[in-house]
């Protein structure tokens, strides 16, 4: 399966990036993929590579990249509990600087480019993201109501988007959270304001999960949640993606 590096132009400079997709000469439904905060890494290449194996154009950006190509982070093949202390404390900075500003303006890149790809077949794409990348995923949804037509997000504080955001997707959505991360009253909270939308969502809270569950390399990975990722992830895409 053809993996591609790529370099898009966006509003601050050059967001690196990499696209897999089927090598069958055929156009095909189009997915922004955000990774977690740990960026660009084989686990990120394994994910986008399995979902392109379903028949989808995958494009995972460096939304790092004011900061350096992928890897920005010097990281550990396994994350653990002894290296995150030293990760984080490089990691937070970066995430701080990321603004809504800036993520809106590199959203705007990344669809366009996406878009204009070969490979790419015309009608609404997909936006999903891990850990902040499902944060990012969600604004961009929110900003490009008549282009994004599913959403899904995974261990992400979505909530961060804020009420107004929320209620300006269009796209149906799935978000999986970790137990850790929200309590089950802030599940409540989140999928009332979700429901006054009037928006067409799952949101549910994985059993026995930790932040990071879908990240094999991490010591917050679940096996059978990256599974229940997956059986949520695949029928949204294929029943919304044309051709998916």
């Amino acid at each position: 399966m053809p993996v591609k590096t790529l370099q898009i132009p966006t509003a601050d400079g050059t967001s690196d990036a990499f696209a897999v997709f089927p090598d069958d000469g055929e156009r095909h439904p189009a997915v922004l993929m955000y990774p977690d905060g740990f960026g660009i890494r084989p686990v990120l290449r394994e994910i986008a590579g399995e979902l392109a194996g379903h028949g989808y154009y995958v494009l995972v950006p460096n939304f790092f990249y004011r900061h350096g190509p992928a890897p920005v982070l010097d990281l550990p093949d396994y994350i653990g509990e002894e290296a995150r202390p030293a990760v984080f404390a490089r990691l937070m900075p970066m995430i701080q600087e990321h603004t809504t500003d800036r993520i809106l303006r590199d959203a705007d890149a990344y669809l366009g480019f996406l878009t204009a790809q070969p490979e790419v077949a015309a009608g609404p794409v997909a936006v999903t993201g891990y850990c902040i990348g499902g944060l990012l995923a969600t604004h961009t949804a929110a900003a490009h109501p008549g282009q994004v037509g599913a959403l899904a997000a995974f261990h992400a504080p979505v909530g961060a988007a804020g009420p107004d955001n929320l209620r300006r997707i269009t796209a149906r959505i799935h978000f999986g959270h970790a137990g850790t991360d929200l309590t089950p009253e802030a599940l409540a909270e989140l999928n009332r304001t979700l429901d006054a939308a009037g928006l067409d969502y799952t949101s549910e809270i994985y059993p026995g999960t930790v932040h990071g569950f879908t990240m094999s390399d991490t010591d917050a990975f679940n096996a059978e949640a990256l599974r229940l990722h997956w059986d949520r992830l695949l029928p949204l895409l294929s029943g919304t993606l044309v051709g998916g």
